[in-house]
């Protein structure tokens, strides 16, 4: 299983060093140039729920003119988790808040035309201080391995199987990541800490450890990691209605993502544009939300907006700078701009009925955030 010494080796700190850099090599730029696949029939990008992570914009640009060379029409809006990027003149983020109605955290689009948010003091620090308290969750984590909460060890432990020594070793190895954070804190962007830079580290060790004992370390540490988020408190985030408000005032959009994770949210009646009806992880109920959308719609008041249908292809560019072998199928498989529902012929005959299409959405979106 590797060495239990807890010294930080030259090893260690080389594979710390490479899952924390946000410099791209020439190899993994040019996996980002040249998509795997092209798409030169479709004719319209509608993209606003995508995360650039570390990626360039230009180098994502190029891929989204490679993949899509038909394309005459576009929306594309990044939406990095809990912090702003503007992309051909909009800005975008999905921030984490909390649902008062339903004491449970959800998740927002939010979509402005650059030049709404060049001040925007108030929602830059709502989103500052997400992000810090979201990153804190990775820390919660790792203290829960390191400095065994043992009701939490234990209980993961217990339903994954894992022996003594697994935990030691994971502990041991989990401890070494709080030691070069630590040490080098000043000297990496923070974008990386999150709860997924575990699972990067004991990838990275899979050439020393093996595929199998690397994917039972996985298990363990998926179970704890739910554990630690069942305890992790709401309170420090931002009340979504509080969210809605700021982007209101400041002339934004806002897309309710995935509802089908949180369905109580759809009856919330938020002032929203949208919601999506399809996603990478959430395809089961795509029919039926269509249909609440078009029954909301003719049950508006007048004067009221009609609810938008949006697709997200939640696409993470990150992963497309590992490896092709490393890479996870189905996160690599996503692609900005890519939603195959909407060519979906039995969905198309119920988009039509509601005069919906990327197209339509568009312009219907762009008007708005123009306004």
């Amino acid at each position: 299983m590797g060495e239990l010494g807890e010294e930080i080796t030259a090893a260690d700190q080389e594979r710390f060093e490479g899952i924390v850099s946000e410099k791209l090599a020439d190899w993994q730029q040019r996996q980002i140039l040249e998509p795997v696949s092209v798409f030169p029939r479709q004719e319209a990008v509608l993209a606003v729920h995508w995360h650039p992570e570390f990626v360039p914009l230009a180098l994502i640009e190029k891929r989204l003119k490679a993949m899509f060379p038909g394309s005459g029409e576009e929306l594309v809006i990044p939406t990095q988790h809990n912090e702003f990027v503007s992309y051909r003149g909009f800005t975008g983020a999905e921030i984490d808040c909390y649902s008062k109605g339903f004491n449970r955290k959800v998740q927002l689009l939010l979509h402005f035309p650059a030049a709404k948010v060049t001040g925007a003091a108030t929602l830059k620090s709502i989103l500052h201080h997400t992000f810090k308290y979201r990153s804190s969750q990775l820390f919660e984590f790792m203290h829960a391995v390191t400095r065994p909460a043992l009701d939490i060890v234990d209980a993961a432990a217990r339903e994954t199987g894992a022996a003594e020594d697994l935990i030691e070793f994971t502990r041991v190895n989990v401890l070494k990541i709080e030691r070069l954070i630590d040490a080098g804190w000043s000297s990496f962007s923070q974008r990386p800490l999150k709860n997924k830079l575990l699972r990067d580290w004991f990838d990275a060790l899979r050439p020393e450890i093996g595929d199998a004992m690397a994917g039972r370390i996985q298990f363990y540490l998926n179970a704890v990691k739910k554990r630690v988020k069942a305890r992790f408190s709401l309170k420090y985030f931002y009340r979504a209605s509080e969210v809605i408000e700021e982007t209101r005032g400041l002339g934004g959009g806002v897309v309710i993502p995935h509802p089908e994770q949180f369905w109580p949210i759809l009856l919330a009646d938020y002032d929203v544009d949208g919601i999506e009806v399809w996603n990478p992880q959430s395809r089961e109920y795509t029919e039926f939300l269509i249909s609440v959308v078009g029954r909301k719609n003719r049950q508006r008041r007048t004067g009221e907006r009609a609810m938008l249908i949006f697709m997200g292809d939640d696409c993470h560019m990150g992963e497309k700078t590992k490896p092709r072998a490393a890479q996870d199928p189905e996160k690599s498989g996503r692609e900005i701009g890519l939603q195959p529902a909407w060519d979906d012929l039995d969905l198309q005959k119920k988009l039509i009925m509601q005069n919906v299409s990327r197209r339509t959405i568009i312009a219907q979106y762009k008007e708005r955030l123009a306004g």
